[in-house]
């Protein structure tokens, strides 16, 4: 089995499909990835789910199971089929019990996921798919205080969720410090590149936000950028589904300012990031351009960063000075101040340091140590 790229006639939008050994998409695999394009989920998701399918698939396949009869036992069975390696998986050579897993919890509770979205999907187009994945709970008040649409209806009747899920370790964000970012800023040869790495900075714009950027999205006298959620012909896209604003410095505007003027010049585009250096000249930057970019400057500064590191070091840099944290959320673009908390809610031993001592914990002490 194979993922397939799509691309929807009529339409810029790309999407997925698995294809089986015979060249011809899995039929309920297509319709669901079919329908995740229909409403809209970005296609990075769609690829996701595709992949996360596509093993699942395999995984069937192998065992001769039906995908409307498996039991959670075939479940676990999966989960420990995904630790193996790809000759394990395929049977080609017995694994040690001292191999370490192939895939990570995280990874394997977003495949889980991916599965239970899955059949949810099948069970409400009428496809009896017994009670895999799920068990049934008395409706009450677990479920985190949200209220579906008809919760007066349905709050006595029992609610799906998933049974099975890995422990995963907390991790803490990778960030860029601050030496780290002057170091990159200066490795830039153009304007355009140390413009799009000070935005990321600056703003903690995601990627594919920066890539979408129009001109018209930035306003100099107001030392602002708007995120506006759009078809890109270059496939850039906003996670988030509302668009946000988000204030920026003044040493960014002029930095985009010189870009236009030493740069851009006269050329006829309404992207902020084009192409420039390379053909076709004028065509919206494309993500896999960033990537090499980002490949050739951590060959020049030795720092092994990823873009989105930057995002994640605006966020910190924000909460540490006191920014409160639905604020923070909000320029972030997240859906919700959980999501925020749950990404950087930590406190290392420093920052723990400096918040005592700011309230004075460690002077005037009742008792002699």
């Amino acid at each position: 089995m194979q993922v397939q790229r799509v691309e929807v006639p009529g339409s810029r939008v790309e999407s997925w499909t698995v294809l089986g050994d015979d060249g011809v998409p899995v039929g309920p695999v297509e319709r669901y990835l079919a329908f995740l394009t229909a409403v809209e989920r970005s296609p990075n998701t769609v690829k996701a789910y595709a992949h996360d399918l596509k093993d699942y698939f395999v995984f069937l396949d192998h065992r001769g199971l039906d995908w409307r009869e498996v039991r959670l036992e075939d479940l676990g069975g999966y989960v420990a089929w995904l630790a193996l390696p790809p000759a394990g998986r395929a049977g080609q050579v017995a694994v040690l019990p001292s191999a370490g897993p192939q895939v990570g919890p995280a990874s394997v509770n977003r495949k889980l996921s991916a599965l239970s979205a899955f059949y949810a999907h099948q069970v409400r187009h009428g496809v009896d798919v017994g009670e895999l994945l799920i068990t049934w709970q008395a409706g009450g008040r677990r479920n985190g205080g949200f209220k579906s649409f008809l919760h007066h209806v349905t709050k006595d009747m029992p609610h799906a969720r998933r049974t099975t899920a890995l422990k995963v370790p907390k991790k803490v964000p990778r960030v860029v410090t601050v030496a780290e970012m002057q170091a990159i800023l200066d490795a830039c040869e153009h304007l355009r590149d140390r413009f799009l790495f000070a935005l990321l900075w600056d703003a903690g714009v995601r990627v594919g936000e920066a890539l979408g950027l129009r001109h018209a999205d930035i306003a100099a006298a107001e030392a602002q950028v708007t995120i506006v959620r759009r078809v890109n012909a270059n496939g850039a896209r906003s996670k988030s589904v509302d668009s946000r604003t988000v204030p920026v410095s003044a040493q960014a505007i002029r930095l985009w300012g010189d870009y236009l003027a030493g740069e851009y010049g006269d050329l006829d585009s309404d992207y902020v990031f084009v192409n420039l250096f390379a053909r076709p000249r004028g065509q919206a930057w494309t993500y896999a351009a960033v990537y090499d970019l980002v490949r050739r400057l951590r060959e020049r500064t030795g720092i092994a960063f990823d873009p989105h590191w930057l995002r994640h070091a605006y966020a910190t840099r924000a909460l540490r000075d006191g920014v409160p944290i639905e604020v923070v959320s909000k320029l972030m673009g997240h859906s919700s101040v959980t999501t925020t908390s749950a990404v950087y809610g930590h406190l290392t031993a420093e920052d723990a340091r400096a918040a005592l001592e700011a309230a004075g914990w460690f002077t005037g002490t009742q008792v002699t140590l």
